[in-house]
């Protein structure tokens, strides 16, 4: 498993990309996370790995208090752009730069599998969750149910050079236990299923090569762009626009009070 500033790297590589041409295909699956976790007007809210804000974005249109935590320097800085007087801070999700109880949200869009300890990652999601605060995970479901991890991704990851493997169970099934070892009680849990949907071919191209760079820096961005055109090409429609249809587990946990 890479270290976070060896995920940050990789991740913010094509910052731009990621919040102009991935982040808006997410936002009916944030919309599904931020009205799981119920937050509104005065809500104190941490993302952790809030990319480039797409998520705390909507959040603070719901007039909740918002701050973030990412890997990357280059995504944060383009979160903070969008998060005028927003705390945005960069590290290790293991490792939180907050204190104790100054949340009464916290959610992981896609996070938590990408640390090299996922139970102390939870664990610390639930130090700074204040005690009846709550925490929420959303991860992929199944990848036969879902095209971009099903379809599409398996045809970028064959560009990799081989790796050992290494055998983990999904976090999706793994969750709970980690949740409950961090003093959280999962209380709502369930699969959610959410197009990502982007204008044209180009613009999900340039979307997914901004999660890619591991293959880009591998093969070359020329190889990894004509691999994503091909694998993409089943899923564009009769107007250019393209949809890929995905399966989400989504859990909210709440912060015991003892």
């Amino acid at each position: 498993m890479t270290t976070a500033k060896e995920q940050g790297e990789l991740w913010g590589a094509r910052a731009q990309d990621w919040a102009l041409a991935n982040e808006p295909a997410w936002r009916d699956v944030y919309v599904a996370v931020l009205d799981q976790a119920r937050i509104g007007k005065g809500s104190r809210h941490l993302d952790i790995g809030c990319g480039a804000g797409g998520a705390l974005v909507l959040s603070r249109e719901r007039g909740a208090h918002v701050s973030g935590f990412d890997a990357s320097e280059n995504l944060a800085s383009l979160a903070r752009e969008r998060l005028p007087g927003a705390k945005i801070l960069v590290g290790d999700m293991e490792d939180l730069p907050f204190v104790d109880e100054t949340f009464d949200v916290v959610t992981g869009i896609n996070s938590f599998q990408y640390a090299r300890d996922q139970r102390k990652a939870f664990a610390e999601a639930a130090r700074v969750a204040r005690k009846g605060g709550t925490v929420t995970m959303l991860v992929w479901g199944p990848r036969e149910k879902c095209d971009l991890q099903g379809e599409v991704m398996p045809h970028v990851l064959a560009l990799l050079p081989p790796e050992p493997p290494v055998p983990t169970l999904p976090l999706a099934a793994t969750a709970d236990e980690f949740m409950r070892d961090a003093g959280l009680e999962p209380e709502i849990k369930g699969d959610i299923t959410a197009t990502l949907t982007y204008p044209d071919l180009a613009t999900a191209v340039n979307a997914i090569l901004s999660a890619s760079e591991r293959a880009i820096r591998h093969k070359g961005e020329a190889t990894v762009r004509k691999t994503l055109e091909e694998a993409l090409a089943p899923f564009v429609d009769a107007k250019g626009v393209a949809k890929l249809r995905n399966m989400f587990r989504l859990v909210t946990a709440r912060r015991l009070e003892a």
